[in-house]
């Protein structure tokens, strides 16, 4: 894989959501504990981001202060503003020192009724504001069969894929977060010869975009994921497995090598 893009050498990255699993006086806790290990990613050229809930965008912004570390929201509006109650702006985010905003995560397809349509109008607003959209794809169907799984999988990303890039613009920095759906949660991550045939034809859909494309694998990734991974993505979105610090310590060193 290269690691080269239209716009330079593409930095490895790597992140956790902490979805709604902590509150906030943990958030903070493990907010502090990264801000101490952060200087490993940052000495190797390895962008670090994290993504708690909206409640503690600003003080892990503060517990954040003097690091390189990057801060996440888990969703975003598509207007700037209006009535629409119990919903956040783009504008608002980036306000507010947020530099990510995960969109489209197969928990808000499934609970919320979010499509592909809605994750693009989001990115569009996100790239609008100078936010990086972090976009989750994948699909839900398992093939069963390996030689058939890569070509189903394409199938059903690729519609996710062209209706965001036919949305934000050419230049925009954007992350693509490959999670088949069915591996999200699951005791062992997807087979590591499907994830970089199929991340590697998500890339050639981006190929020739002149803004900084990358690709993340999510689903039930740990330690030695991505060493496996390393010819088709450019990092991992990790889940509970880093709400231990000390386990993204192992991860960030494992892609220092």
């Amino acid at each position: 894989m290269s690691s080269t893009s239209a716009v330079g050498p593409r930095r490895k990255i790597v992140g956790t959501s902490l979805k709604m699993y902590f509150d906030l006086d943990k958030t903070l806790t493990y907010a502090a504990d990264l801000a101490n290990i952060s200087t490993h990613a940052e000495s190797n050229n390895i962008d670090l981001f994290i993504i708690p809930d909206f409640v503690s965008l600003l003080p892990v912004k503060d517990a954040l202060k003097g690091t390189q570390v990057q801060l996440g929201a888990q969703d975003a509006f598509w207007e700037d503003a209006g009535a629409f109650t119990g919903e956040v702006s783009c504008r608002t985010l980036k306000q507010a020192g947020v530099r990510i905003v995960e969109l489209g995560h197969a928990e808000r397809r499934r609970l919320f009724g979010e499509t592909d349509a809605t994750a693009a109008k989001k990115a569009a607003a996100a790239c609008k504001n100078g936010l990086v959209p972090l976009v989750c794809i994948g699909e839900k169907t398992h093939g069963k069969i390996a030689s058939q799984a890569v070509g189903m999988a394409i199938e059903e990303c690729r519609p996710q894929v062209m209706s965001l890039l036919q949305a934000i613009p050419d230049d925009a920095e954007l992350i693509l977060a490959y999670e088949p759906v069915w591996a999200i949660g699951a005791s062992e991550p997807a087979d590591p010869d499907h994830v970089v045939a199929v991340t590697q034809q998500i890339r050639k859909m981006a190929e020739g975009r002149k803004g900084l494309t990358r690709i993340l694998y999510g689903g039930s990734a740990g330690p030695g994921t991505y060493d496996r991974l390393r010819d088709g993505v450019d990092g991992l979105f990790l889940g509970r497995f880093a709400h231990d610090v000390k386990n993204l310590e192992k991860v960030i060193k494992e892609m220092s090598e």
